[in-house]
């Protein structure tokens, strides 16, 4: 495969790490968009960006692009592209569609339409069409739509980046993978200080903090990507680049630490799963009685943000976190996601950044507290 554009789909607020890792892959010419980053690479950086990105979401591949006057020569438009170079008629497709549009108002009669193109292609070229499995595809297609524009692209990528395969149990509310990578490398943690997350759930901030500090790729122990179904898939270039992955080296100190020991028993279980079950120390405690290892680091969490909780509740919750954090966790960074912008108030301590992110639909802010001791802030002054 010859140089081409790729696009890597990620959440609001990720673009720009996102960008900085495809450069450390070897990207080119990478531009920030919205909720996506482009990039120009070969096949081998696409099988890397699957691999190896932990803030993308999706890879996708564009192949066509077209402008069109109403919705019959939109399927007009399709139907006379060559599907055959992408898929046999025996296959299996899905497609995904993005619509901003006058022309076409719902996302899934765009996607319907795509489907009925394609479907047309095949029976005409051949007599046979390729049926439809949302779940597991060989052919993935993704359809964006603004106004009278669209681009087609193939997803590489399969299931989304964001299902690591070490997720182990059920969490109600398990935090996104994606979004917490993305707030450990927003956090700007130099990867040998200590790392906290004392309410952890099922591990995910501290899991993803091991991976990012000892250099362990997302994809470690995934099997299936969607580029695997493709035409053109390079099976041996796929195994090199696995098998290229880096050694596992000695770590910091991170600590993953939750009240429900089924939640501890959780993290543990995934950390298993990914062949670092020693690099993270899991607690079941009261974040009330978890003791600061006594150094600079970092501690994050992802709080309730009240679905559960009372209000009176809640702000005691985050009233008690802002009163640990300043008599206990002096020297460290510290970082909070959450939706409840009333509860963050009862912190009481004075924010240094805030940083919108998505938790799925919530808007959340991502704020840091700089518990710097005295002696720090003048090191940090250069006295």
């Amino acid at each position: 495969m010859q140089n081409k554009t790729f696009i890597a789909k990620t959440f609001f607020g990720l673009e720009e790490v996102l960008a900085q890792e495809i450069r450390e892959i070897g990207g080119t010419d990478v531009k920030i968009l919205n909720r996506a980053v482009s990039f120009v690479g070969d096949k081998e950086l696409m099988y890397k960006a699957n691999i190896r990105l932990r803030t993308a979401l999706r890879i996708l591949s564009p192949i066509h692009q077209f402008t069109f006057r109403d919705q019959d020569d939109f399927y007009r438009q399709v139907k006379k592209m060559k599907w055959d170079n992408y898929m046999a008629y025996t296959g299996e497709l899905a497609i995904d569609s993005v619509v901003n549009s006058k022309i076409f108002t719902h996302s899934k009669y765009v996607a319907l339409r795509t489907k009925d193109a394609v479907v047309d292609y095949f029976r005409d070229q051949y007599g046979q069409r390729p049926s439809v499995n949302v779940l597991h595809p060989d052919l993935r297609i993704h359809v964006h739509i603004s106004e009278n524009k669209c681009d087609i692209s193939l997803d590489s990528s399969g299931d989304p980046l964001f299902m690591r395969g070490y997720r182990s149990g059920h969490h109600i509310a398990p935090l996104n993978e994606v979004l917490a990578a993305g707030m450990v490398l927003l956090s700007g943690w130099d990867k040998k200080s200590p790392f906290v997350d004392p309410m952890c759930g099922s591990g995910t901030l501290g899991i993803e903090a091991a991976m990012i500090a000892h250099n362990v790729a997302p994809g470690v122990i995934r099997t299936e990507y969607g580029f695997m179904n493709w035409h053109d898939y390079d099976e041996a270039l796929y195994l090199k680049l696995k098998a290229g992955l880096p050694v596992l080296q000695q770590g910091p100190d991170i600590i993953c630490s939750d009240i429900s020991p089924v939640f501890s028993r959780m993290a543990k279980a995934s950390l298993k799963r990914l062949g670092i079950g020693d690099t993270v120390k899991c607690f079941t405690k009261d974040f009330e009685k978890l003791q600061a290892i006594p150094s600079d680091g970092v501690i994050m969490m992802n709080p309730p943000y009240g679905e559960r909780l009372d209000i009176p509740d809640l702000l005691s919750l985050y009233g008690n976190i802002g009163s640990r954090l300043k008599h206990e966790w002096m020297g460290y960074d510290a970082w909070i996601l959450t939706a409840n912008v009333e509860a963050s108030k009862a912190v009481g301590l004075k924010s240094t950044s805030k940083t919108v992110l998505y938790n799925g639909a919530l808007e959340c802010r991502f704020i840091n507290y700089s518990l710097y001791e005295g002696s720090q802030k003048q090191k940090k002054a250069g006295l």
